[in-house]
């Protein structure tokens, strides 16, 4: 039986559930294809770093669901699952993958907008009078 890994990715408010099986670098995204789900190369580029810096990118087949967020978002919950998934498949590319800092979450999330006032840091106009 084929063995598949499991990992979760996160970043802002994106949750990537990536599923990992020995294929032929096959990735399909929310049951599309990697290249129509993300238009911009960007993108693609930041999903691909972590095979790319192991040197496994058409070793693994993806099955990826994605939700929440947006794009830029939920390509960076990708890497971050795909990363997770890598380093449960072969634990010696934990230290490649750590010294380039794809296994820490990027854990930075919008501010909260204050009551009171127009937005999370903006305030309104002080008058004395």
């Amino acid at each position: 039986m084929e063995k598949r890994f499991y990992a979760t990715g996160k970043r802002k408010y994106a949750i990537a559930r990536v599923y990992m099986k020995e294929g032929s670098g096959n990735l399909v995204v929310n049951k599309r294809n990697f290249d129509d789900y993300f238009t911009r190369d960007s993108l693609k580029m930041i999903i691909m770093q972590p095979l790319e810096i192991v040197g496994a990118r058409n070793k693994f087949d993806f099955f990826v669901n994605v939700s929440g967020g947006g794009v830029a978002g939920q390509a960076g919950a990708i890497k971050h699952g795909i990363t997770k998934a890598l380093v449960e498949y072969d634990a010696e590319w934990r230290a490649v993958l750590k010294k380039a800092g794809f296994i820490t979450r990027d854990s930075r999330i919008k501010e909260r907008k204050k009551y009171g006032q127009p937005g999370a840091r903006k305030h309104f106009q002080f008058s004395k009078r």
